[in-house]
């Protein structure tokens, strides 16, 4: 007589996991799909990969904490202006939840941490944003925080280094918010005039109102591989121009190669060539003496 024993027992799941990649299926939450090759990736390998595929090398975005960690020396910063809050200038429908949202799911208080840390000894002062807080949209508070920074590297005749990323400006605060590239400009052409070193680190994607003001106003400016950079959609340039665009338009490579940028950076070189220029352009580690 056949055995019945098991029969309505549910169908096993076998995983096989090969590389760092899942072939067939695994619980929600501990994995990932990589955006360029469809690679599905271990969350925990590809954070201690410092968010890089490990198949094609592409880079995944880092939260402002992350960037922080594998930036500044020992992860710390001496934390600038976090008081700053957001407003709802305009009492624009649904702010005020969408602000608040985004503080529970990044835990920042808004899309930029700006503070003075060093690189390889060297003492800088250093803003990182989060695409992930409402897209690091430029506000009110974000423009403020730039622009103190700036202020306070002239005053201290100490580097400026930006981590930029973000999707433009904040609409929910209107003019409010198309200010601050005029603001943010005029602080970095002040910082400009004591001959102080400002480096733009362009990552992805880094567009809009942010490129188009202190993002692309460095004296030296990086990308990472594979960024997008531009001011305005592809789309609504072909729209406009009524011209299709050339492949690879607006990301990181097409911009060295038309010379918009100065270099591209791999983030595992990125800390080591921060400090290289920060050393070629006068900078003195603090353990020097």
């Amino acid at each position: 007589m056949p055995s019945f024993k098991g029969i309505f027992q549910g169908k096993q799941k076998f995983v096989t996991v090969k590389a760092g990649r899942i072939r067939e299926e695994a619980p929600d939450g501990l994995w990932t799909k990589c955006e360029r090759c469809g690679g599905i990736l271990y969350k925990k390998e590809l954070t201690q990969n410092l968010g890089l595929c490990s198949d094609c090398g592409f880079h995944f975005r880092l939260s402002a904490r992350e960037r922080i960690a594998v930036t500044l020396d020992d992860g710390n910063i001496v934390e600038y202006d976090d008081e700053l809050l957001t407003v709802d200038p305009l009492g624009f429908p649904g702010y005020d939840i969408k602000v608040e949202g985004a503080k529970q799911t990044t835990g920042l208080e808004e899309a930029i941490i700006t503070g003075k840390g060093t690189i390889d000894g060297y003492p800088v002062l250093a803003g990182f944003m989060d695409f992930s807080f409402i897209g690091a949209s430029m506000g009110s508070v974000v423009g403020e925080k730039i622009t103190r920074l700036f202020e306070r590297a002239a005053r201290k005749r100490m580097p400026v280094v930006i981590f930029c990323a973000s999707g433009g400006a904040r609409m929910q605060e209107g003019m409010f918010s198309l200010m601050q590239m005029a603001k943010t400009a005029a602080a970095c052409a002040r910082l400009s005039g004591t001959r102080t070193l400002y480096i733009s680190v362009l990552t992805n994607p880094t567009t809009a109102g942010v490129f188009a003001s202190f993002g692309s106003l460095g004296d030296i400016i990086i990308a990472e591989p594979g960024a997008l950079i531009g001011f305005t959609g592809q789309r609504v340039i072909e729209e406009t121009i009524r011209q299709k665009l050339p492949p690879g338009f607006q990301t990181a490579e097409f911009a060295l190669e038309h010379g918009l940028i100065d270099m591209i950076v791999a983030r595992r070189d990125m800390r080591k060539t921060l400090g290289s220029l920060l050393s070629l352009h006068g900078g003195r580690r603090q353990d020097a003496g």
